[in-house]
């Protein structure tokens, strides 16, 4: 074994994007010190694992185990000689996992980086706070702006995983952004568990729309995407910032949960059924060539038929563009766990199917408009026989996909396009480019 194979270190990272950013910066530290480093998903040579875990529901618990579980026999039949597990679900369940899982050698939270340089016997380098090696295609990367939610969602584990928000500063954001264009990066996807929240803390109040305007008048990126916008007090002067800067993807994704009156106070939302509407209604009149990304929630306690078929009607009357469906999960510490989890797993699982099933049809309607049309796009890598690309529409792995035959040899990845759209089915555009 060669002394580049006792180096090597790799960091396998589950759950979303905002777990992706914290694998990155881990990343630029081991990098620094002179080890060798690579991020997969599942399948190693490195000797040293790294485990950056999802602790938000049920699912993602149960892929995070598996996934410790996997290298723990690793461990135990040779291939490995180290394995550290961090982020959320090992800051959730610490002492349970470590007394369940031996195999691993350290136990690590969500916010523990110097901690873990430190058992890996190097130094931590607080000058490359801010700093990657992106994880990502070269041309988007992921900006977090904050930590943490000040929110109160009665079924969400987030707060008591990562805590209170804490913004960053705009002059940070700005300097790692600066950063991430240097390296090529010409799609910045601003993330954090609320974007609508950020500044409240530091500067006293809302000051999303400043640092997009910050980020859009310095011309480093051709788009701007925003994720995990929060439906109450929604910034009013976004949208107008958004409709005038060309850089800005008329994207708009905001968790929406649910539409029921009931089930939304009983979730601490913050907004009744008329509000969730008027906020959807202003969307369409105020920004209406952008996109609308939401997600719902089917099987909260309590819910009852007519509650969920409230919500198939919601869906249907203002045929949102992209959709997502969790199905409920009794989460330890949340003010939901007081409730009965009356509602079984098999009738969960088949409102969640009912929904996607009116999505898909509502989706394959879309997309059937869009026949004929040409649209600017972003092309991510190749996959089969199609180079694989996304309009200012969608978001990379959870939106359609433009595929563009491999023929056009002159195609490269991380490049803009014009193409036009020939044919479509309900997730998925095929298209020609148009030279």
């Amino acid at each position: 074994m060669n002394k580049k194979e006792t180096n090597h270190v790799s960091i396998i990272t589950l759950g979303c994007s905002k777990n992706t950013v914290d694998s990155e910066a881990l990343l630029r530290q081991l990098d620094a010190a002179g080890l060798n480093t690579s991020h997969d998903e599942g399948e190693t040579s490195a000797r040293t694992v790294v485990i950056n875990t999802c602790g938000f529901i049920g699912d993602a618990k149960q892929q995070s185990i598996e996934t410790i579980l996997q290298f723990a026999k690793a461990k135990s039949d040779g291939k490995i000689d180290k394995l550290i597990v961090m982020g959320c679900l090992s800051q959730r369940y610490r002492d349970e996992l470590m007394a369940e899982i031996p195999e691993a050698d350290a136990w690590f939270g969500v916010d523990e980086p110097e901690a873990i340089t430190r058992f890996l016997g190097v130094d931590y380098k607080k000058e490359l706070v801010g700093e990657r090696v992106l994880s990502t295609p070269k041309h988007f990367a992921y900006l977090k702006i904050a930590e943490g939610c000040d929110r109160s969602c009665s079924f969400c584990a987030i707060p008591l995983i990562r805590g209170k928000h804490v913004s960053r500063s705009i002059e940070s954001l700005m300097e790692e952004a600066r950063k991430l264009a240097s390296k090529g990066v010409q799609e910045l996807i601003l993330i954090s568990q609320d974007l609508t929240f950020y500044g409240i803390d530091i500067y006293k109040k809302q000051m999303i729309t400043e640092l997009v305007r910050q980020l859009s008048d310095s011309g480093l990126f051709n788009w701007i995407r925003l994720h995990y916008l929060f439906p109450t007090s929604f910034p009013k002067d976004l949208l107008p910032l958004m409709r005038e800067r060309e850089n800005i993807c008329n994207y708009i994704d905001i968790p929406l949960q649910h539409v029921n009156s009931r089930i939304l106070k009983s979730m601490q939302r913050g907004l009744t059924s008329p509000e969730t509407q008027q906020l959807i209604d202003r969307f369409r009149e105020e920004l209406p060539d952008a996109v609308i990304r939401t997600s719902f929630i089917v099987g909260y306690p309590g819910e009852t038929e007519d509650e969920f078929e409230e919500l198939i009607a919601f869906i249907k009357h203002n045929r949102f563009d992209r959709v997502g469906v969790f199905t409920y999960s009794h989460e330890e510490g949340t003010n939901a766990y007081t409730l009965v989890d009356d509602i079984p797993e098999e009738i969960k699982q088949e409102r969640a199917g009912r929904l996607m099933e009116v999505q898909e049809q509502l989706s394959l309607e879309i997309n059937e408009q869009l026949t004929g049309c040409q649209f600017k796009v972003l092309v991510d890598h190749a996959e089969g026989d199609f180079w694989i690309a996304r309009t200012q529409y969608d978001s990379p792995e959870v939106d359609n996909e433009v595929l563009i035959d491999r023929k056009y040899k002159f195609i490269k990845p991380g490049q803009f396009y014009q193409v036009r759209i020939d044919r479509v089915e309900q997730f998925d555009l095929f298209g020609t480019p148009v030279v």
